[in-house]
């Protein structure tokens, strides 16, 4: 039997959907008090469980960000039996990952998957992301703190040589690899940080530039404090 969300339950959901929609990410508890008009992230935190109860989300402990929908919009909420759900996810749960390169720094002109940047290889489990990824690539620096990508992350990436507007793209400029929200404007390519203690980066023209990937989610690596 369909499970019928309150009004502001279905508000949070469409938010989600439409972020990763837009971006490829969910949103941060914050931004989901931020767009609802919430007084605090907790109360945000309060409508992600209770639809997590409904079953019209996921929420993955350790993942920043780790929303995953689990019914195509429009489709009504059902909860499938909690015995049933558990053994199927004890059974596949060992067979349904996929091994991922974990890259670390990258030297200055050499592909991001060079051998010599590769510190080890993961199992993940593709439902993590909305779309699956290539590689996790290590996050460095504080520059996207404020959309949830910390220093020491493993940022998953979907290699791509285009993005749309308002993605996190890993961009090549010059001999640097950057984690940044892609904008363009008038012909003009800008790539964002998520911090304001960074400015934002102009790609001038006769910059060297290349889109390396796009940023479909994000394994936390040690707890928020």
């Amino acid at each position: 039997m369909a499970t019928k969300l309150t009004e502001r339950q279905q508000q949070v959901l469409d938010l989600i959907r439409s972020e990763v929609d837009r971006t490829g990410f969910p949103p941060t508890r914050a931004e989901i008090a931020r767009a609802l008009g919430f007084k605090s992230a907790n109360a945000s935190e309060d409508h992600l469980k209770a639809l997590a109860r409904k079953g019209a989300i996921e929420l993955t402990a350790g993942a920043s960000r780790g929303i995953r929908l689990l019914v195509p919009d429009g489709a009504p909420v059902s909860r499938p039996d909690s015995s049933w759900s558990a053994a199927l996810d004890s059974a596949t749960s060992a067979v349904a990952q996929i091994l991922l390169p974990v890259v670390g720094r990258v030297a200055a002109g050499s592909p991001i998957l060079a051998a010599e940047h590769i510190e080890r290889e993961v199992g993940v489990e593709p439902g993590l992301f909305n779309q699956a990824p290539d590689y996790l690539l290590r996050v460095r620096g504080l520059s996207m703190r404020d959309a949830g990508i910390l220093d020491g992350d493993l940022l998953a990436v979907k290699r791509s040589a285009d993005a749309h507007n308002g993605q996190i793209v890993i961009a090549r400029l010059g001999d640097e690899v950057t984690v940044k929200r892609l904008h363009r404007s008038a012909g003009v390519i800008q790539l964002l940080p998520e911090n304001p203690d960074f400015l934002p980066i102009t790609v001038e023209p006769g910059d060297e530039f290349t889109l390396e990937g796009i940023a479909v989610g994000l394994i936390r690596t040690s707890p928020l404090h």
